[in-house]
């Protein structure tokens, strides 16, 4: 797979971007005009935990109209339909790489089956159009696809991101490619806003771990009925093993003063929980306590 490109220009399609870029892929990305054209002139930028320093440059245009192989969304929820007006291209296989799920069925939508379920595991911003940081060592790909037709192109693209430095796995499962991340996603995002703290005084502090864990199996409850296989056990660990100075883009969002993505991360969960039946009081309570501290709606959609 060579030519690739990627829609949304954050910290984690700007990672991504260089990343292929410099792994020798011909990688276009498309942004809105002062980011297109920030990038046009200087390239990108990146600083990482996981691949080193390095800048490289990359075509940046505000609108796609030729084929590509591959395609990578990685914007904002609240962003996705108007950054879709900016694709008249036609990919062979679709990656978004957003938080939530409410994406899948709008981008299915627009491309069918070509739009396969994936999830990426990073701690990355952008602090100015053309410069990436990426601040821990642990990052990875998930995607699948119920298709059985798209099993190369996911293996195409898989391949693409593993010689760019960027773990990638092609799953059995739509189910498990979203559900491991978004349970972990969603304690430690409500958590942290909540009370806009890191994790490591959340991990060491009593009544707000126990938060944390009943967040984690309250979630692990709804991935469950929807055909996911998480353990609270796993997850729990690998929140132990992060780095205590970890934070997410949901309380960076409310220190910025910018809208969270409230609604596409608690509010999906909660959402797939009222589907199935499923009480979630501590994630309801906390988003709630989120959109208060944000001026933020709560989540549409939370049982109550």
């Amino acid at each position: 797979m060579e030519r690739i490109a990627v829609l949304g220009v954050g910290g984690v399609g700007g990672f991504l971007a260089a990343a292929l870029a410099r792994a020798g892929r011909d990688v276009t990305v498309v942004a809105r005009d002062v980011t297109a054209s920030a990038i046009e002139r200087g390239g990108l930028e990146v600083e990482s935990e996981r691949l080193g320093s390095f800048q490289v440059r990359v075509r940046a245009v505000t609108e796609l109209p030729e084929p590509a192989d591959g395609l990578i969304v990685a914007t904002k929820a609240r962003d996705l339909e108007p950054a879709l007006e900016r694709v008249a291209a036609e990919p062979a296989i679709v990656l978004p790489l957003l938080n939530g799920l409410d994406h899948l069925p709008p981008l299915r939508e627009r491309f069918g089956s070509r739009a396969v379920a994936g999830s990426i595991r990073i701690e990355a911003f952008r602090t100015s159009p053309t410069h990436v940081v990426q601040t821990s060592r642990f990052l990875g790909v998930d995607m699948a696809s119920a298709d059985g037709a798209m099993r190369t192109p996911l293996e195409r693209l898989a391949g693409a991101l593993e010689a760019a430095g960027v773990p990638a796995r092609v799953m059995d499962s739509e189910a498990q490619a979203m559900w491991e991340k978004l349970v972990r996603l969603n304690a430690l995002a409500l958590t942290t806003s909540a009370y806009d703290l890191r994790l490591g005084p959340i991990r060491t502090t009593p009544e707000l771990r126990d938060e944390l864990t009943a967040c984690v199996q309250e979630g692990v409850a709804v991935a469950t009925a929807e055909g996911a296989h998480v353990a609270v056990a796993a997850t729990m660990g690998e929140l132990d093993d992060a780095h205590a100075s970890l934070g997410t883009s949901m309380q960076r969002d409310i220190e910025a003063g910018v809208e969270p993505e409230l609604d596409a991360i608690a509010g999906s969960v909660l959402r797939a929980a009222a589907r199935h039946g499923i009480d979630c009081p501590t994630i309801r309570r906390l988003a709630e306590r989120v959109a208060e501290r944000a001026g933020a709606p709560a989540p549409l959609g939370a049982p109550r």
